[in-house]
């Protein structure tokens, strides 16, 4: 409530007003709550179980699942969408590749820098990837005249190993920018917070500084901090 007055008074100075029918509250929780209509100030706004914020899609229970399927639903339209130009033999596979890494993994993987992603939502985009990848460079002809389609190491190798999973080495970019931000930053602030609650019993769910701590130490990075640290110091030389 205090939030939402701050929020009208500061809207009010540069001539805004708050709209009742387009604004929309969600409350994330792991509990199943009733929806009702929130009253401040004589006006009523709507609960949602999910909403889109720059075009990621943020969920009431705070899971990706149905993020990642959005994105993959989008990522097969692009592709279907120019699959003439994958088909087409007069395109080179280092050309298709260009068109896939700049048409539709950008797609699919839009904001990956703050995912916490799962195993099995891991699967799902390698799954998806490789799928595409067999498209570009079809299958392979054995000794016997026999063809068959690509394997997964023969996938990996054709690229590379520049394959989906890049989605950590974005994440790890993005913490040290975090890291380097001023303190003063909304990011900063939300990134350094602390909730006063205890977290609930069970399994806690992996949070996006967890995952990417735990790239770190399969990485064997030590004094990450101090590295972040030192690039800024370099910029600044």
């Amino acid at each position: 409530m205090d939030t939402f007055t701050k929020l009208k008074n500061k809207a009010s100075k540069f001539g805004l007003l708050i709209n009742e029918k387009k604004t929309k509250y969600m409350m994330c929780t792991r509990k199943q709550h009733r929806e009702n209509k929130l009253e401040i100030d004589n006006m009523r706004f709507e609960s949602v179980q999910s909403f889109k914020y720059l075009g990621s899609t943020v969920i009431q229970n705070n899971t990706i699942e149905e993020e990642i399927k959005e994105r993959l639903v989008a990522g097969n339209k692009a592709f279907y969408a120019n699959q003439k130009m994958f088909q087409n033999k007069l395109l080179s596979k280092k050309s298709k590749m260009k068109l896939y890494w700049t048409l539709i993994r950008l797609i699919v993987t839009y904001a990956c820098e703050t995912l916490v992603l799962k195993e099995n939502s891991i699967q799902k985009l390698m799954i998806f990837e490789r799928k595409i990848l067999r498209k570009i460079f079809g299958p392979t002809k054995e000794v016997n005249g026999l063809w068959r389609i690509k394997t997964n190491e023969e996938l990996d190798e054709l690229i590379t190993r520049k394959n989906i999973r890049f989605i950590k080495s974005q994440r790890l970019k993005w913490l040290g920018h975090v890291e380097r931000m001023p303190n003063e930053r909304e990011v900063t602030r939300i990134y350094t917070w602390k909730p006063l609650a205890s977290r609930p019993k069970g399994r806690p769910k992996n949070r996006w500084e967890d995952d990417v701590r735990m790239d770190l130490q399969k990485m064997k990075i030590k004094n990450w901090k101090r590295s972040a640290l030192d690039r800024l110091m370099e910029d600044n030389c």
